[in-house]
């Protein structure tokens, strides 16, 4: 029996790293707004219903690690934080548009299989 494994499927795949790291809620929300324009810090958490201080701090740090933004600290007084998306995050929109569409399109079934699940007595 030949058993092959997607090189994917690997702790160490750079790609399921990328996922991890990179393809998470915050993220495709950071680079959407960032696809519009440079934004400081503080816009990005007012525009971003739900996000803790934390939880941004640790996705734009994960996503300039990645080369997806850049972090401009601007002469200000006080100091300013302005991020904007790189060459290589812009690369992203194509395929997150698509998954942004293919949610809008497909909302309805998605929530009908949730009220199926769980009105389900099985679980």
């Amino acid at each position: 029996m030949n058993c092959e494994v997607d090189a994917v499927f690997f702790a160490d795949c750079a790609a399921r790293s990328f996922f991890d790291q990179v393809a998470n809620k915050w993220s495709v929300m950071i680079l959407t707004l960032l696809n519009e324009r440079p934004t400081r810090f503080n816009e990005l958490r007012r525009r971003l219903e739900g996000i803790t201080h934390k939880a941004l701090t640790q996705a734009l740090r994960r996503l300039e690690r990645n080369g997806l933004i850049a972090r401009q600290v601007l002469p200000t007084s006080p100091v300013a934080v302005e991020y904007s998306i790189t060459e290589l995050g812009r690369t992203l929109q194509i395929p997150l548009g698509a998954a942004y569409d293919w949610a809008i399109r497909h909302l309805d079934a998605i929530e009908q299989a949730q009220q199926r699940y769980d009105g389900s007595a099985d679980r």
